[in-house]
């Protein structure tokens, strides 16, 4: 029994020394392309209302030999100043390139060159239950690593400006804030997540842009300097449909979007719009609430002729706007 008891023993503790030796692999793969951001930003004082110069900073990740980098939007936000601390001791100043508050990612540029990248995975192909490794450089010459497991896939997270992100990986890795804008990374070293988010009090629950969209928005911001989305000019919420109104419009979902207020002077087509219209389709697909509405509002959209489904004073009609582009 002895001897069972044993060689049980060294099985578990060879599974955990592969697990160890692959956790400790991808840190050594990776650790050099994960970088220190410190940046000065100027807060101001909800009670006195000055402003005075603060230091911030975060983790960020090196995606081109030639110096972009991709961070969280939250880290660099409002920075009067960027530098980038590499895992050799070097400390250069960096420059914004574009940041995207709807999905919190940002690139920076620094003109450091010969750097070590990382590469995107396919985050389609990502499984619960496989190896997630949170990779952060909160003091500049010394990471922080976490690993774990992905918990979840297609989760969606609250941004700031109000917009959802789609797309999110919620893992077990612990997350701290020197870790947001830190890779998050697969066994063999390719990054899966962007770090964003944790919730202290959600049991530690942890949360990551997945990479195929850090990836699409990091090349539109490398390229524009923003992400190009579809508006509307208007302001509207969601509003509960009654049965009748589901019936009687043979409507898919029982939600839409009340138009509170249509902005006339936006550089819009958007005047079939009237104040009080319940928008419940777009282009011929069903919107039940804004977040519908802002998925749909795409870069294709800009200057296209839309055809909106409405309801107004319990009639379904249909509308036609032009979209224009968002700032």
């Amino acid at each position: 029994m002895n001897s069972m008891i044993q060689m049980v023993s060294n099985q578990d503790a060879a599974l955990l020394d592969a697990y160890s030796q692959t956790v400790a692999g991808v840190v050594h793969k990776v650790a050099e392309s994960v970088v220190h951001i410190q940046v000065d930003k100027y807060v101001t004082d909800r009670r006195t209302g000055k402003k005075t110069l603060s230091q911030g900073s975060g983790s960020g990740f090196i995606i081109s030999s030639d110096g972009f980098v991709v961070t969280n939007n939250h880290v660099i936000e409002n920075a009067t100043a960027i530098r980038i601390a590499f895992s050799d001791g070097r400390v250069a100043p960096a420059e914004l390139r574009g940041a995207d508050a709807s999905t919190d990612i940002a690139v920076i540029k620094s003109f450091e060159t010969g750097l070590r990248v990382l590469g995107f995975a396919n985050s389609d192909n990502l499984q619960p239950g496989q190896i997630a490794i949170a990779v952060g450089n909160p003091l500049g010459l010394q990471h922080s690593v976490t690993a774990g497991v992905v918990s979840a896939l297609g989760r969606t997270l609250r941004a700031s400006n109000g917009r959802l992100i789609d797309d999110v990986v919620q893992t077990d890795a612990a997350l701290n804030p020197g870790n947001s804008g830190g890779p998050l990374v697969n066994s063999m070293g390719q990054v899966i997540g962007v770090n964003t988010a944790m919730i202290p009090a959600a049991q530690g629950l942890c949360f990551a842009v997945s990479s195929n969209v850090a990836a699409h928005v990091a090349g539109k911001l490398i390229i524009n300097g923003r992400v190009k989305r579809a508006w509307l000019g208007i302001a509207g919420q969601m509003v509960n449909l009654t049965d009748r109104m589901v019936s009687a419009g043979r409507l898919q979902k029982k939600t839409g979007v009340y138009v509170y207020e249509v902005i006339a002077d936006a550089p819009v087509y958007n005047r079939e719009l009237a104040t009080g219209d319940i928008i419940v389709g777009f282009d011929g697909q069903p919107v039940g609430s804004v977040d519908d509405l802002h998925k749909k509002l795409s870069e294709e959209y800009i200057g296209r002729h839309i055809k909106l489904d409405v309801l107004r004073r319990g009639d379904k009609v249909k509308i036609n706007v032009i979209a224009g582009e968002a700032k």
